[in-house]
């Protein structure tokens, strides 16, 4: 991040990118009841829509109103990974998406933490979010809401599961792909690090 950014991230709390950020967060165990309890797929639906709009709506209202702050850039990945995950083993508990793609999604961002950890003790503040990571992110939280309407007959099922699964293969990718980039601007920035240390 770079002197000018770094001066346009706040130490504010209460702001409406956070508020939407909390919200989504609030949101994941009225999720999980609903697609576990009565298995009311449209409400699922409904519910993992309002995340993905409010994902999208903090971002751009951070960015065009100046109201990125420190709080913000933890919660927002926080609130992404939870829901993307929970969302995730939701549909794998209920027989829509198998296990092994939940692992490979789960083990990308187990492989991020360490990489994050490995970057943090050697005193390296946290790298932002890069853009391919929040399309990918995009991605999941189109697909997986498209994959609950697949689950009953006639046309709107018929057209949501060949959707929704190409919303879960490129984002799958892409999810990967941004953990290969993310490494590398991490090994970028301690061989920087160590090249400023040394002169």
């Amino acid at each position: 991040m770079s002197e000018t950014e770094s001066e346009l991230v706040s130490n504010r709390i209460l702001t409406i990118p956070n508020v939407l950020s909390a919200l989504r967060l609030l949101i994941i165990p009225v999720f999980i009841w609903v697609a576990l309890g009565p298995e009311n797929d449209t409400l699922a639906f409904g519910l993992l829509a309002i995340s993905a709009i409010t994902d999208w709506l903090d971002g751009v209202i951070a960015r065009r109103f100046h109201m990125v702050s420190r709080v913000g850039q933890l919660l927002d990945p926080i609130a992404d990974r939870l829901f993307v995950v929970s969302t995730l083993v939701v549909l794998a508990l209920r027989e829509i998406v198998p296990w092994w793609l939940v692992l490979v999604l789960v083990a990308r961002d187990v492989a991020l933490f360490f990489i994050q950890l490995y970057v943090h003790r050697r005193g390296v503040e946290p790298l932002p979010v890069h853009y391919v990571g929040k399309a990918a992110t995009a991605c999941l939280l189109y697909g997986m809401p498209l994959l609950f309407l697949s689950t009953g007959d006639g046309t709107v099922s018929a057209v949501a599961e060949p959707l929704g699964w190409a919303f879960i293969v490129w984002g799958t990718g892409i999810y990967w792909w941004s953990a290969v980039l993310y490494a590398e601007q991490a090994s970028a920035v301690l061989q920087g690090r160590r090249l400023e240390l040394s002169a």
